[in-house]
Order: C-alpha cells, then sequence, then structure tokens
C-alpha cells in the first residue's frame, strides 16, 4: 500500500521534516542490503497512544545490528525516547512504526565497516496487513517453492533488510499464483514462517509453533501469543512442524506486527477446519486486541505509552 507522508522523521538524532530524511545513492545499504529494521504498532486507547513491547522490540534491533558487527550509535534507552519523540510530534494515535538502521556513504566495497551507521524512526498510518476481512474469514495461503535460509548461512535471528529478498521471493510467487501469503519451509523441509510472519497450528487442541531451529525470526509477537495462550490454560508446543500437518490441522494463524493475529482459512487449496476463523484462534485474537486496545489489564506490561 502507498506511504501517506507524515510530518516528521527522527533522522540521526533530530526530528527532521518528512521530504528532508534522505540517503546518499552510493550508500552502502543501497548496494549490499547493510540494513536493520523493526516493525512496531502504536494503538488508540483511553489512556494514549500506547506502543506495543516497544523496549524488546529496541533491544531486537541493537541484536539484529550486533549479529553483524554494527554498533548503533544510540543507546537503548536513547532508542526508545526517540520512538516516542517521533509517535508524539506526528501526533500518531494509531499505526506502525519503522526504525531503521543502515549504513551510509562512504565506501563502495563490500566490507561495511569503513562506512558509518545511521539510524532513522518513521511513522505512518497502517491498517490490517493482510486485509480486515482477513481477521475473521481468514486468508489463503500456498507452501512457497522457496526455502528460508539453511543453518550457517544467512542468520535467520536477525531481522536484516538483506534477509527479506527472500521474503520478496516467497510474497510474489503467493500473489502470482493468487493467494495472500507464503509458507516457507526451512532447508530440511519443515514448515518455518511465511514471507513476514511466525505460524501456529492447531490441532486436537493443543497448539504448535516451529522453533528457532525452523529458520524462523523470533517474533515478538510470537512470544506473546505463546504467552496469552498459556494464560488461557492452552498447551503450545514449540517442535518441528512437517509440511503435511498444515493440510490437517483443526486451525492455522500467522502472528506478527503487521500481520497481528490473522486466521488462515486454507493452504494449497486445502480448506483448514471450517474454512475460517477458529475457536482458539478467535480466543487469543480477542485476547490481544482487548489488551492492546486498554480494555483488559496489561498485566504483562507490555504497553508503554508515548505521552
Amino acid at each position: 500500500m502507498p506511504i501517506a507522508k507524515m510530518d516528521y522523521i527522527w533522522f540521526n538524532g533530530e526530528l527532521v521534516e518528512w521530504d528532508k530524511a534522505t540517503i546518499h545513492v552510493m550508500s552502502h545499504v543501497v548496494h549490499y542490503g547493510s540494513s536493520f529494521f523493526e516493525g512496531l504498532r502504536c494503538y488508540e486507547t483511553p489512556q494514549g497512544p500506547a506502543i506495543f513491547r516497544l523496549t524488546p522490540h529496541m533491544q531486537r534491533l541493537i541484536d539484529s545490528a550486533h549479529i553483524y558487527r554494527t554498533k548503533i550509535p544510540y543507546s537503548l534507552e536513547e532508542l526508545i525516547s526517540a520512538v516516542k519523540a517521533t509517535v508524539s510530534a506526528n501526533r500518531l494515535r494509531a499505526g506502525y512504526i519503522r526504525p531503521v538502521v543502515y549504513r551510509g556513504y562512504s565506501e563502495i566495497g563490500v566490507n561495511p565497516l569503513g562506512n558509518p551507521v545511521e539510524v532513522a524512526i518513521a511513522t505512518i498510518e497502517w491498517g490490517k496487513y493482510l486485509g480486515a476481512e482477513a481477521m475473521e474469514q481468514g486468508v489463503d495461503v500456498c507452501v512457497s517453492s522457496w526455502n528460508r535460509f539453511a543453518p550457517n548461512t544467512m542468520p535467520s535471528m536477525s531481522k536484516a533488510g538483506g534477509n527479506y529478498m527472500n521474503s520478496q521471493l516467497i510474497k510474489m510467487e503467493a500473489l502470482a499464483n493468487g493467494y495472500s501469503e507464503g509458507i516457507a519451509l526451512d532447508t530440511n523441509g519443515h514448515v518455518s514462517e511465511g514471507s513476514g510472519e511466525n505460524l501456529f497450528v492447531v490441532r486436537h487442541g493443543i497448539v504448535y509453533t516451529p522453533p528457532a531451529g525452523s529458520s524462523i525470526l523470533t517474533g515478538i509477537t510470537r512470544e506473546s501469543v505463546i504467552t496469552l495462550l498459556r494464560d488461557l490454560g492452552i498447551e503450545v508446543r514449540e517442535q518441528v512442524i512437517p509440511r503435511e500437518m498444515l493440510y490437517i490441522a483443526d486451525e492455522l494463524f500467522f502472528t506478527g506486527t503487521a500481520a497481528e493475529i490473522t486466521p488462515i482459512r486454507s493452504v494449497d487449496r486445502i480448506t483448514v477446519g471450517a474454512g475460517r476463523r477458529g475457536p482458539i484462534t478467535e480466543q487469543v485474537q480477542s485476547t490481544f486486541f482487548r489488551i492492546v486496545g486498554g480494555e483488559q489489564a496489561d498485566t504483562h506490561g507490555w504497553l508503554e505509552y508515548a505521552e
């Protein structure tokens, strides 16, 4: 979807006008994908704009960069304050927040270390990633022909920009074949994740999700949903999942900052359960939205207020 222009972007330590937050075309990131980013949502609540799990997202940004020997020139506390300042400056009540760290302009070789590390934080208004109706009706997905990274090739625990070239292939293939999203397998043929979402499988009242070793990004929404499911007394198992389990699941759903909690109604044109949101998906989904909307007690301290 097109990005609606907002007033300000936090750019290398200060708020600047949207159109002035630019980089040089010879920046290292343009040529080699040397960037790290986060996606956060801001929710409107009776107490004001609330950012969902701001601190863990900023820590993951630091960790993602650290894996690639990249030192962000701001502390965790400074990044948290910068996000809040950007939300406030843009008077964002509800929407999406995109912090990005990247290697800027200096040297042209593959070695990134001689290039400056720059940081930007933007906010946009953004609705449901896979469509508002998908929250109840679910989406149609396929198993992608593109696999996730093999171990010791690309670090899947780093939310690095270059990793998402793989995600683009998964997403474009799915759309070209009439699906909303693709599910990737790992190099052993086990279920990994969507192009930008973690995956949960429900069968016989037990919820399964692939482990970190299946080349997934260990999502913060994923972790939150595991916590909510256990709060609700539902058993969750993190384990290797064979492809065929997708076809006999009672329910399937995606999680992620953009996708939030989105049910899946079919895989490879095989109907999942009743072909719409199932009862466990609905239960955890409604609990999640009550918490982020300020309608239910935030007992885990997940909401950080911008004002």
